[in-house]
């Protein structure tokens, strides 16, 4: 049984095999991640309605700091690829073969439902020959739990959206 659940999606997606030197240095991650800023907590108003207004703000800039965070590095340019994805790892098609073994930079965005830009390390775990192409298998590494619930919080994203379109019809 799998630990993860899996879905079928299209996706904004790149894959760059990375380089010898750049392997003990690869983590996964989201795009504009500010972690390493020190946020000290910030009493809440008194003022609920003041509370309120400022936390949309807040919403707003951080959409805004996305949305160009992302076109700076590139994510609103990346070809729709399908995929079959978990937070255990991701199946797509290739142009290219991979060796079993080698470490992809897997670069993609995903809706959950406000859209969020990966940079997703991992292994090859098989690669067989199909159609006009390949069919990868890959396994990912150095991630985060954080960067990992996201990955599943749009794998259920959208399963709940195919359950809605079944139903529809």
């Amino acid at each position: 049984m799998r630990e993860f659940s899996r879905v079928d999606a299209c996706i904004p997606l790149s894959v760059r095999l990375v380089s010898e030197e750049e392997k003990n240095r690869i983590k996964s991650r989201l795009s504009g991640d500010l972690t390493f800023l020190s946020s000290r907590p910030v009493d809440e108003p008194v003022d609920r309605a003041l509370a309120e207004w400022l936390k949309m703000i807040n919403q707003k800039i951080d959409f805004l700091i996305n949305l160009v965070t992302m076109q700076q590095q590139g994510f609103s340019s990346l070809p729709l690829t399908q995929v079959d994805i978990s937070g255990g790892g991701i199946n797509f098609y290739s142009e290219y073969p991979y060796e079993t073994g080698d470490i992809l930079e897997l670069k993609m965005v995903l809706e959950t439902p406000s859209p969020i830009a990966l940079y997703i390390y991992g292994e090859v775990i098989n690669c067989e020959p199909k159609d006009k192409g390949y069919r990868v298998g890959v396994k990912f590494i150095n991630i985060d739990e954080d960067v990992r619930d996201n990955i599943v919080k749009f794998v259920f994203h959208r399963q709940r959206q195919i359950l809605r379109q079944k139903r529809e019809v």
